[in-house]
């Protein structure tokens, strides 16, 4: 198994920490050709503007969404989930291949980072790092919604699109890129029949 990390802008490094004490391979994304052998792919963190002018500058983004599309497993964190996003408030989208609407920087500068304690799973007080994050103001109906935060979405899951508002990655908790890798890689067959 290899997974792909988007590695234009962003907190790329740190998905590869991560993936590395997972013992999963992975490699960094920067042209088409890297596209070819992999069985999953993470979007980090980072400036979805500049991310989104580099995926078209470097000749990935329409790979990239037609991977997406045929059902690539994707994870996408922070500035990842707008790149995603089928709508972006006030703004063209970018992928479009998750049915959500997103809002850019929509705590404010006040609350432009922030640490939240929620339980998933078998996790009790796992942290959820918000840097200048996105709020997810509508989902389509089959979105499934895996975990809010004062009941508005930060986790959400759209067939083989895994999608976040924070950064796992900063947590020191390999939680949730264990959950991409068993519950969407390993399994993407299955994710497959239900497109």
């Amino acid at each position: 198994m290899v997974i792909g990390i988007l590695a234009l802008q962003g907190a790329f490094i740190e998905h590869k920490k991560v993936l590395d004490s997972l013992n999963v391979d992975s490699i960094k994304i920067r042209q088409p050709k890297d596209l070819d052998n992999i069985d999953g792919i993470i979007l980090p963190g980072g400036e979805s503007t500049v991310q989104g002018l580099l995926l078209k500058k470097f000749h990935l983004f329409e790979p990239l969404k037609e991977k997406i599309k045929n059902g690539l497993p994707v994870f996408a964190t922070c500035a990842g989930i707008i790149l995603l996003a089928s709508e972006i408030e006030g703004e063209s989208s970018y992928l479009a291949t998750l049915p959500i609407s997103v809002k850019r920087n929509a705590y404010g500068r006040q609350l432009g980072s922030f640490i939240a304690k929620k339980n998933f799973q078998d996790q009790h007080n796992f942290p959820l790092i918000f840097i200048r994050a996105p709020y997810i103001t509508k989902i389509h109906d089959d979105v499934n919604v895996l975990l809010d935060n004062n009941d508005s979405p930060v986790a959400v899951l759209y067939h083989n699109q895994l999608a976040m508002t924070f950064h796992p990655e900063l947590s020191n908790n390999n939680y949730f890129h264990k959950y991409f890798i068993e519950k969407i890689v390993q399994n993407k067959s299955h994710l497959y029949a239900n497109m």
